[in-house]
């Protein structure tokens, strides 16, 4: 089998040349810090569930209509009649859920460990692109089933590009090909969902991969080791501090991968809806545009960005200053890398001041997140039946002056020497307090 492996190897070798000084380059002898903790699995969690959605994807695609009459049919079809549809279905739904939280623990370790700074600024410019670009796939994957709660979402959030002012109207109608969501958007909907972004997300994620190679990983103490000390047992001229991607972080994350697949295969098995977040109940009604669902909002990983829209307050009678708001809150994250000046990259040597900040920053997310999903409002109710709008609001408005406000403190705080840092070690520590 060796000899069968060794000769293919070299058949291919003499036909293409230029592989396997690409395989070495990106996988044996790519040398990342020896001190990948925890949060250093969720970049390849993200790649193994782009590969389900695009592979559960293209199976979904074969029974779906995409027409208003025929699509929320179509999709029940594939649930009770098409052989292992319901799997395909809840891999399908569930894997997009799955993919926004390992995107979002992927993007807080680069915030706990400066990988946003340089000479990473550009990764960190492609993954946020990544990001952008998984929010409107995600999105436009949402309508598709053509439910109830998908007919009002889109017909609401399409409606806030209305806001912008003198294009606004006819920008709607060009979004939605009609003047309600119906054929026409469903079917533009379908062509950029299955074709358009996924191409994009993946060329995308190759340069988002390739531009990590050429700087090398970060890593929990942000000590540049490509740059260090060399000299390392495979290789005098490698990183001290650095081994060989493959095998060892390869066999590292196809353990994270295993147990990350049990719990995705508990969720589609035993909970695929997720108690209404993953999958709303709303959504296994028919799209009805004469019924609206008693609360309309957004899937989960929409929810902080739509608080945003919510808490600030209407100017003139329109709405544009949430919608700026909610725009301006991702816009925020790209600009990061020049918005903290700071010196040290990981923050074990921070000062105190960004920790505290970070963590409110966090905490504001998922509130944030709670008060879109409606949680925050059934828990004023109960607490505040008389004035349970103006406790929601008065918490939501809090969780958004402190989202803001993080990028406002960290602009000030690590400027002029404001920050206070411990001193950085020369090479990656394996022991800390």
């Amino acid at each position: 089998m060796a000899n069968v492996i060794t000769r293919i190897g070299d058949w291919v070798n003499e036909r293409a040349p230029g592989l396997m000084p690409m395989y070495r380059k990106h996988m044996t002898e790519y040398y990342a810090p020896k001190n990948f903790n925890l949060w250093y699995y969720f970049g390849s969690l993200a790649l193994v569930v782009l590969v389900n959605q695009i592979v559960t994807g293209i199976f979904l695609t074969m029974n779906y209509k995409t027409s208003a009459a025929e699509a929320f049919n179509s999709v029940e079809y594939i649930m009770r009649d098409v052989e292992w549809g319901w799997l395909i279905r809840y891999m399908h739904s569930t894997g997009a859920s799955l993919f926004f939280v390992v995107v979002f623990l992927h993007m807080f370790r680069g915030l706990m460990y400066g990988s946003y700074q340089k000479p990473r600024e550009l990764v960190w410019l492609l993954g946020m692109l990544i990001f952008l670009a998984l929010m409107a796939e995600a999105f436009m994957g949402y309508v598709l089933p053509w439910g109830n709660m998908s007919f009002w979402g889109a017909k609401v959030i399409i409606s806030l590009f209305g806001t912008i002012p003198v294009i606004g109207g006819s920008l709607v109608e060009w979004i939605m090909g009609d003047y309600l969501p119906a054929d026409a958007t469903l079917n533009r909907f379908f062509a950029l969902h299955v074709i358009a972004l996924p191409i994009v997300l993946l060329l995308l994620v190759v340069l988002h991969l390739a531009a990590l190679h050429e700087v090398g990983s970060n890593n929990p103490d942000g000590v540049d080791t490509k740059h260090g000390p060399k000299g390392n047992r495979w290789d005098p001229k490698a990183p001290l501090d650095g081994i060989p991607f493959h095998p060892y972080y390869t066999v590292k994350d196809t353990f994270g991968v295993g147990f990350f697949l049990i719990i995705a295969a508990f969720i589609i098995f035993f909970a695929p809806t997720f108690g209404g977040w993953f999958l709303e109940h709303d959504n296994f009604v028919p799209a009805n545009n004469l019924v609206t669902p008693t609360h309309i909002k957004p899937s989960w990983y929409f929810t902080p960005f739509y608080a945003i829209l919510r808490m600030i307050p209407s100017f003139f009678g329109t709405a544009f200053w949430g919608v700026l708001g909610m725009f301006g809150a991702i816009a925020l994250l790209f600009l990061l890398p020049w918005i903290d000046a700071g010196k040290v990259r990981s923050i074990r040597y921070r000062g105190t001041g960004f920790k505290v900040a970070l963590m409110a920053f966090a905490a504001s997310f998922i509130g944030l997140a709670m008060v879109g999903a409606g949680v925050i409002g059934e828990l004023a109710l109960e607490w505040f039946p008389a004035d349970a709008t103006a406790a929601e609001n008065a918490f939501g408005r809090v969780m958004t002056f402190i989202y803001f406000g993080y990028f406002v403190f960290l602009w000030f705080y690590t400027r002029g020497g404001r920050e206070k840092t411990k001193p950085v070690p020369e090479r990656v520590v394996f022991d800390h307090d």
